[in-house]
């Protein structure tokens, strides 16, 4: 039935409620972003003023530090901040030098080097620099300053200048200066403590020597000035003896400064100590027992034999008199690694020669000073202290080391370490004499090349009393015009250390040169530079001064007849 009113049409109702909800969720997620908006703002707001607060406090920070240069340069080295430790360091205000290249800091030495342009080439590319050196302040004093250089880049990775921190080390260079130099005068004066300890000994030692010689020779000048010839083979004897224990001592001295000529070669250890087995029986006397213990299948020892024995025969004398004649003596050989501490020495393999006694042992005090030239703590007159030395000497110009162990009342251990050889050890069979082979020293022409005139002259005199014929020269030059004019020279002999530029090595190169085949005997008291017989060429040897006329003869031989004539003496 009608009631005369409209009805509402529902499908449109309802999509009105649906935009009306829409809208209300609009509404809804408007005021949700604005206020989230909002918050983002605020917490910019926030951020930016943390940020500049963190700003501030870092530049207050950074005004603050007075100890400390801590300024920025722009990518061309120019300053662009500057703060009160910079101010205080350098000397210029921060009006004074913002603006102004950094390299008013260097010296004109420094600026003329391109120093100031090689660090912020260094910083750019590697990211840091440091360095310390001399800088130079407003008013022109100079300074020591350590300083650091970083390079600062963008977001981007462009390089857009430089952070530079420089601190004043004045002080701490000059302390450092001043230790230096208390620590160079401490050493120097130990250096000529130990120098006068070693020019004492000397002297005591050579002025006895001295005496036996001079007292000698002056006895058998007077007997012969007054025509008599007794006791004259004694007295001329007595010189030689005092003069051989002169040249012992020589020789001991350049086996401490590690000076000696070595002859090196492949040295089987344990055939060293049973050859000398009776030698240190005797040595040792009956109240010591010689006990020995070689390892078997030991490679050579690359040493000088005839040293290696003379150190032997020191360290077992050693050992003899801190037994007081009566102990044991035990000798042994071994493999061994390189030993701890061993600076300078062969990197191994090393061999090992070892000498123990039962004696008094030594104290930590005498320990250390066990290898110092001329120590000894035997009474006066029975050792001159050059025994453990000459041994150490010996074994650091072989490449090899020394090792003490010790204590009062347990007895000593010494080892002597020495670089192991990959060359066995080659039997070297004597010549045969042939006594029907003439000497080849008659009718032979050896040219004396010394400067020491009273050494040339007695060079002279000993090659004629071998029936040789002589020519002498000073210097190098001289003697290559002798040999240029004298076609029958055989031999020359030549001191290594001649003076006036050209020494015996050279001189010997040089007579090679006219001469392939000449024969060359040098001569030395001193061979600094000599490692031993194998640095020479064929038909080159070495004889150490002094030396005799049996020597002498015995390498005239050998470098003249090689062949055979050696053995004809």
């Amino acid at each position: 039935m009608s009631t005369g009113e409209d009805v509402p049409d529902l499908p449109a109702v309802d999509g009105a409620k649906a935009l009306d909800m829409r809208m209300q969720r609009s509404e809804r997620e408007l005021a949700t972003a604005l206020r989230r908006a909002d918050e983002a703002s605020a917490g910019r707001d926030r951020a930016e003023a943390d940020g500049w607060q963190n700003a501030q406090l870092l530049t207050l920070l950074i005004q603050g530090v007075t100890d400390y240069a801590i300024f920025m340069l722009d990518r061309n080295g120019r300053v662009s901040t500057w703060n009160s430790g910079a101010e205080r360091i350098k000397g210029y205000t921060a009006a004074e030098i913002i603006g102004a290249p950094y390299a008013r800091f260097y010296g004109p030495e420094d600026v003329a080097a391109g120093e100031p342009e090689r660090a912020l080439a260094t910083a750019a590319r590697d990211g840091r620099y440091e360095a310390e050196g001399w800088r130079v302040r407003k008013d022109g004093g100079r300074f020591w300053a350590h300083i650091v250089l970083h390079a600062i880049h963008d977001a981007a990775g462009t390089l857009v200048g430089y952070a530079k921190v420089t601190r004043d080390i004045t002080d701490r260079r000059q302390a450092q200066l001043e230790l230096q130099a208390a620590r160079e005068a401490l050493f120097q004066a130990q250096k000529m403590e130990a120098v006068g300890q070693l020019t004492a000994g000397i002297a005591h030692d050579f002025n006895n020597m001295l005496a036996g010689i001079i007292g000698a020779l002056d006895l058998l000048r007077t007997r012969l000035r007054s025509g008599r010839t007794d006791d004259a083979v004694r007295y001329a004897d007595m010189a030689i003896a005092a003069a051989e224990r002169a040249a012992a001592l020589t020789a001991r001295l350049l086996a401490f400064g590690r000076r000696q000529p070595l002859d090196i070669k492949p040295v089987d250890l344990n055939g060293v100590l049973a050859s000398m087995q009776d030698l240190l029986a005797r040595t040792m006397g009956e109240g010591v027992r010689v006990d020995m213990a070689c390892a078997a299948g030991l490679p050579a020892a690359q040493t000088d034999p005839h040293q290696l024995e003379n150190a032997l025969l020191n360290l077992a004398i050693n050992a003899r008199d801190a037994m007081a004649g009566r102990g044991t003596l035990t000798l042994s050989t071994g493999r061994a690694d390189p030993p701890a501490g061993a600076a300078g020495s062969s990197e191994g393999p090393f061999v090992m020669l070892e000498v123990a006694d039962t004696g008094c042992g030594m104290s930590a005090e005498v320990m250390a000073k066990a290898l110092d030239p001329f120590f000894t703590t035997k009474p006066a007159g029975q050792g001159t202290g050059l025994g453990l030395s000459m041994v150490y000497g010996f074994a650091r110009q072989s490449r090899g080391h020394l090792e003490i162990a010790s204590s009062v009342g347990q007895g000593t251990r010494i080892r002597l370490f020495l670089p192991a050889s990959d060359v066995p050890v080659q039997a070297e069979p004597a010549p045969a004499a042939d006594p029907s082979r003439p000497a080849p020293l008659a009718s032979r022409v050896v040219l004396v090349v010394e400067d020491d005139d009273h050494v040339r002259e007695l060079a002279l005199d000993v090659l004629r009393e071998l029936g040789i014929t002589a020519r002498a020269a000073a210097d190098g030059p001289s003697a290559l015009g002798l040999l240029r004019a004298e076609g029958t020279i055989d031999l020359m002999l030549c001191d290594i250390g001649l003076a006036g530029g050209m020494d015996g090595r050279q001189l010997a190169d040089a007579a090679r040169a006219l001469r392939p085949e000449l024969p060359v005997l040098f001569m030395t008291g001193y061979a600094a530079d000599i490692a031993g017989g194998d640095s020479f060429g064929p038909g080159m040897d070495l004889i150490q001064k002094p030396f005799s006329v049996d020597a002498l003869s015995r390498r005239l031989r050998a470098l003249l007849d090689p062949s055979g004539g050696a053995g004809a003496e």
